[in-house]
């Protein structure tokens, strides 16, 4: 037998506490699935019941600034945090856009490359521009963005999304949309289908709703150049598999719009509100303009800055939802 000290220990490599969290995402979806086409309905009844309500005296963010909920409004979350979609549509004024805010799939920063990237996740170009909810029902449209608050109200080419002369639809049949606008060409690139015609797709996997995406949004008529009945033009952003192939195309392929970074999608997701790690986002120089800060002039400082919490645990982490770890003080430290 070998003397011992030459025997080499195997180990298994040390699994990230993103793919630890992405693991228990997904088991926890597959276990628990609601009742996503009650919620889907609600939400759309609610969105469009609420657009005639108080003034909202909060100006719009921008599109960098509405990136989080500001902490301010984090103060009475408590009581209306538990309130579903049926609940919220008796909400007024800002507890509106604070419900609203809590809507969408947010990605998570990628940290570290997922098992089985090639196989499972998605990958695409993230339009620059205001992340919104575009919500079609009872012959007309509105799309409110990350914040809550409402971007535009107007008619458009999604079923029951404009009065048109054969009707709007019937009550059943509403849609729901996960897009981004983009200003420059005044167009919604749709990156997510929540729900279509009615039928809620929440408890479908994103390998599904994609295909329906692609499939469903042309045959609309909502691709079309905008016209009396349908102000604003809808596009669908080209997904790739995560292969070599795809995630080439995607960092460095030509798009009729301006890139924000990569968007990775991992393929047996289920959409669920807020901060999810089977959603990444990677932002570098050559693939968002917002990698970096600038100061008002639009000019790179000589010094970037970044902002750190000091939590109970002594441990720092970074601003982001969900925060960053970045390091650990020692007690003689914290007391100095």
């Amino acid at each position: 037998m070998a003397p011992h000290d030459i025997r080499r220990p195997f180990k298994r490599a040390a699994i990230s506490d993103q793919q630890k969290r992405r693991e228990l995402s997904l088991l926890r979806q597959a276990q628990n699935r609601r009742d996503a086409q009650q919620q889907a309905r609600c939400l759309a009844s609610s969105i469009l019941s609420l657009q005639s309500a108080a003034p909202e005296s909060q100006p719009e963010q921008s599109d960098i600034e509405s990136e989080t909920v500001p902490e301010a409004e984090q103060e009475s979350e408590a009581f209306s945090k538990d309130l579903d979609v049926r609940q919220a549509s008796k909400l007024r004024g800002p507890e509106v856009r604070k419900w609203f805010a809590r809507q969408l799939m947010l990605p998570e920063w990628m940290i570290d490359v997922p098992d089985r990237l090639a196989q499972d996740w998605y990958v695409f170009a993230r339009p620059a521009g205001k992340r919104c909810f575009v919500v079609s029902s009872n012959g007309t449209t509105v799309s409110r963005q990350r914040n809550g608050s409402i971007l535009h109200h107007f008619p458009s080419a999604l079923p029951a999304g404009a009065k048109i002369r054969d009707g709007s639809g019937s009550a059943q049949s509403y849609c729901i949309l996960d897009c981004i606008f983009h200003e420059l060409d005044q167009t919604y690139y749709v990156i997510d289908m929540v729900c279509w015609n009615g039928y809620s797709l929440y408890d479908c996997t994103a390998e599904f709703r994609f295909y329906w995406l692609n499939s469903k949004l042309e045959e609309s008529g909502a691709c079309n150049a905008p016209s009396y009945y349908h102000k604003f033009r809808f596009s669908a952003v080209p997904v790739y598999n995560c292969d070599q192939s795809g995630l080439h195309a995607a960092y460095t392929g030509v798009v009729p719009y301006a890139k924000d970074g990569l968007l990775f999608y991992n393929k047996h997701a289920l959409y669920q509100t807020g901060n999810t790690p089977l959603a990444l986002v990677w932002k570098d120089e050559n693939c968002s303009q917002y990698v970096i800060d600038t100061d008002s002039k639009g000019e790179i400082p000589s010094q970037q800055q970044g902002v750190l919490e000091l939590q109970d645990d002594r441990k720092l982490v970074t601003s982001d939802d969900p925060p960053v770890l970045f390091g650990c003080l020692d007690g003689d430290i914290i007391e100095k």
